[in-house]
């Protein structure tokens, strides 16, 4: 019994979209040689809706149709997160308070392990040997100025430790370096590069797995930057209440979701590298001619479901699954992080603004002012702890904020930065700590690419150490009476403007 439940399954996740009205279905034919990039890229732009694209040039033994902005926003606030929120069985009106709180739910419930099928639907075609040309398969162009055509954006790498005690799934770009071979980031410190320092330990190349159109909750989860050693799929079994259903490779022995769309199957290289690159990545720059060798990965085989679709993320400016997913699930985790430390963070969320480099922290500041605290004090807490934790790897400006202040709302966030905080006086800044490279001031800025470069900001007002807050805000909320705040909302659309 294969599971059919859109969380489970991504050919049901399409189908959510299509009844969410989500979903625009283009079947004149479309270049994968950047149109349909340049089509995403704008959906991404506009939050618009997700594009499939069910014609494809150049489109040879059934493979592929392509599927654009999986995870980004849509345009109505009322179901803003819909995307994400099909990913993880909730309604499409779910915020993204509710969306992280179900992504973090499975860390303190017992692991499910997989239920492994003898077949599933990602069985039903395949190619091996010479039959495999990468290079003639449509792989998407993402930006005019990439190094190459990137087939894995939206895809789950599946590694496994020597001993097989830890699984690990994981996204990571790729793209294609010749007929049989892929080049792609294996960078330190993610699970991706621990394991493959195991092997390489080991003399013996990587056994491994990409697969594509996943169960959406899986690639939720392998964006998660949860513990070293803990294997996604018992955790998503948690999460989710039910077993993942699972297949075996027929050159390996790893094991794949049973509903994938595509499975390349092969081998990461412990010695041989690719030049990779450049790539626009989720900061949105493209530096022409930035490329450095990588690990090649050698396919061997592909399986994949009938008239299979490939989940693409033309990443780049806001929004798209690099910031919906990749910050959004990291500042899960720092909020994990700091209340298992007793700190008095209510909620955490990367500012799309920050183009999620930022982590903004709500602080109840009634239990700050019981911990006798001060600024310059809470700040270094919190900064070495993040900072020197797997959650914080990605981020590089904390700002604590009070607790009137909504942190998964941008514009607060801003405010309160721009208002609260001065400059040096209130900021620690971390220079012996590991940085993100990817952040174009790291990567191509006057220091280095991979220490330093972190601060936290402290955007709470002495008084809220002490007294508490002295001042209301001068917006609707608190600005006026609550009898001609209900007056103004009850004649707002019959006044002539938008309803929200």
């Amino acid at each position: 019994m294969v599971s059919t439940e859109p969380h489970l399954n991504f050919r049901s996740f399409v189908e959510a979209l299509k009844a969410d009205n989500d979903l625009v279905e283009i079947n004149t034919p479309i270049d994968a040689n950047l149109e349909a990039a340049a089509i995403t890229r704008r959906v991404c732009e506009t939050d618009d809706k997700a594009p499939l694209f069910n014609n494809i040039i150049g489109s040879q033994h059934g493979l592929f149709r392509i599927l654009g902005a999986p995870a980004s926003l849509r345009k109505s606030s009322k179901d803003r997160y819909g995307r994400l929120a099909r990913h993880l069985a909730l309604p499409p009106t779910a915020s993204m308070r509710e969306i992280l709180d179900k992504m973090l739910s499975a860390s303190t419930m017992a692991p499910i392990p997989p239920q492994v099928l003898e077949t599933g639907p990602c069985k039903e075609n395949f190619l091996e040997g010479d039959q495999i040309d990468l290079t003639k398969i449509p792989a998407p162009m993402i930006h005019q100025h990439d190094g190459g055509k990137y087939i894995q954006t939206y895809g789950m790498h599946i590694v496994q430790s020597p001993d097989g005690s830890w699984t690990n799934w994981s996204i990571a770009r790729a793209m294609v370096s010749d007929e049989r071979h892929l080049a792609g980031l294996v960078i330190e410190p993610q699970h991706l590069w621990q394991i493959h320092q195991m092997w390489k330990k080991e003399g013996r190349d990587v056994p491994w797995a990409l697969a594509f159109g996943v169960p959406p909750a899986a690639i939720m989860a392998s964006s998660m930057p949860i513990p070293d050693g803990v294997s996604e799929a018992e955790y998503v079994g948690a999460m989710t209440g039910s077993a993942l259903e699972l297949v075996k490779c027929d050159t390996n022995n790893l094991l794949v979701p049973a509903t994938s769309e595509i499975v390349f199957e092969g081998t990461l290289s412990i010695t041989d590298q690719a030049p990779e690159g450049p790539f626009g990545e989720m900061h949105g720059y493209v530096f022409p001619g930035d490329t450095h060798p990588w690990p090649k990965y050698t396919v061997n085989k592909i399986t994949y479901r009938n008239d299979p679709i490939m989940p693409m993320s033309a990443c780049g400016r806001l929004t798209d699954e690099t910031h919906t997913m990749i910050g959004s699930l990291a500042a899960a985790e720092i909020r994990k992080l700091c209340q298992q430390n007793n700190l008095p963070v209510t909620d955490a969320f990367a500012p799309f603004e920050s183009q999620v480099t930022w982590v903004a922290l709500r602080i109840d500041t009634a239990r700050l002012r019981e911990m006798k605290t001060t600024s310059v004090e809470l700040r270094k807490q919190i900064g070495d702890l993040v900072f020197n934790n797997k959650p914080g790897y990605t981020i590089h400006r904390i700002v604590l904020c009070g607790d009137d202040i909504d942190v998964y709302n941008g514009k607060d966030v801003m405010w309160a930065f721009s208002t609260r905080c001065r400059p040096s006086s209130d900021e620690t800044f971390f220079e012996d700590v590991r940085g993100f490279p990817l952040i174009p001031y790291m990567s191509h800025g006057a220091f280095s690419p991979n220490r330093g470069g972190k601060v936290v900001s402290d955007a709470l007002l002495p008084c809220e150490y002490t007294t508490g807050r002295d001042w209301v805000s001068a917006d609707f909320e608190q600005s006026y009476p609550e009898e001609l705040k209900k007056k103004v909302l009850d004649n707002w659309i019959q006044m002539g403007f938008r309803e929200e």
